[in-house]
């Protein structure tokens, strides 16, 4: 097993379970560095001195925060100390709230609770404790000198933890203009209601795949055998302009019936709707 992130316990009620973080997710595309064209050399990135031009020691690095254009305040060592938190090793369960209560906005980088050794029984027992009820623990941590919401979930035999964003951070909806649903035609909202049905099917994650990184992988393994790398054209579709978006959706369609059945139901709706698009 990889090495624990961070090592604290889970504080329930008056209960403290010894638990170890884990990373639950994987970043699995390729990583590249940039090269010297001339001589495919490593390139090092110099911290240079806006002003002077000339190259920065680490020992003399200050951080600064940029209140106005080109001005800033300096904090040291001692600011950042005073502002940070104990550093606390628990992850403080403050409430247990319904899962469609949270917006999908709030969650950020999702980890593995282990159970440490002697916490098993009562991992066990909180785990089922929230199988059993639905509900999902709002927690606090302290990482990496910062707090962090995060949301404690039960994933088959695991507790997920996953950080969350603070409401501050989310971008109010109201900064951007949607179109209204005032202006859509009852044909068209049936046939893609009748599209959307149609593509209805079970979540199964193992059937999606990052094509991109496929390719690039691709590519990478043709260039080492002196090769051209044979990938799959991804055709973009077009945009659905008013005056053909009735013609696209009805395309769209003929497209999900041949890999998918039917219901008597969306065949129904799907002639009603082709004959109100042909009377408009």
């Amino acid at each position: 097993m990889a090495r624990a992130l961070w090592k604290g316990s889970i504080a329930f009620g008056l209960v403290n379970i010894p638990v170890e973080l884990h990373t639950a997710v994987r970043d699995s595309r390729p990583r590249f560095r940039m090269l010297h064209a001339e001589d495919k050399s490593p390139v090092r990135f110099e911290r240079v001195c806006a002003r002077e031009g000339k190259p920065v020691a680490w020992d003399e690095l200050v951080k600064g925060y940029e209140y106005q254009k080109g001005r800033f305040v300096v904090l040291t060592k001692d600011d950042f100390k005073t502002a940070a938190l104990e550093k606390s090793r628990t992850v403080d369960i403050r409430s247990f709230v319904k899962p469609d209560e949270i917006d999908d906005r709030f969650f950020e980088s999702a980890y593995y609770l282990v159970p440490a050794k002697g916490g098993e029984r009562a991992y066990a027992l909180l785990r089922e404790a929230i199988k059993e009820t639905g509900l999902v623990g709002i927690a606090t941590i302290v990482l990496r000198e910062a707090q962090h919401l995060a949301a404690l979930e039960v994933a088959g035999d695991a507790m997920v933890l996953t950080l969350m964003r603070y409401a501050e951070e989310l971008v109010d909806v109201r900064e951007y203009h949607f179109p209204p649903a005032k202006d859509i035609r009852k044909p068209e909202l049936q046939m893609a209601r009748t599209l959307v049905e149609n593509l209805e099917d079970k979540w199964d994650p193992a059937q999606y795949t990052d094509e991109y990184r496929e390719n690039l992988m691709k590519i990478i393994k043709a260039k080492l055998k002196g090769k051209e790398a044979h990938l799959v054209d991804h055709v973009e579709p077009r945009n659905a302009d008013v005056v053909d978006l009735m013609e696209r959706l009805r395309q769209s369609l003929q497209g999900t019936g041949g890999g998918k059945k039917k219901t008597a139901r969306a065949q129904k709706t799907t002639a009603r709707a082709r004959k109100r698009s042909h009377a408009a």
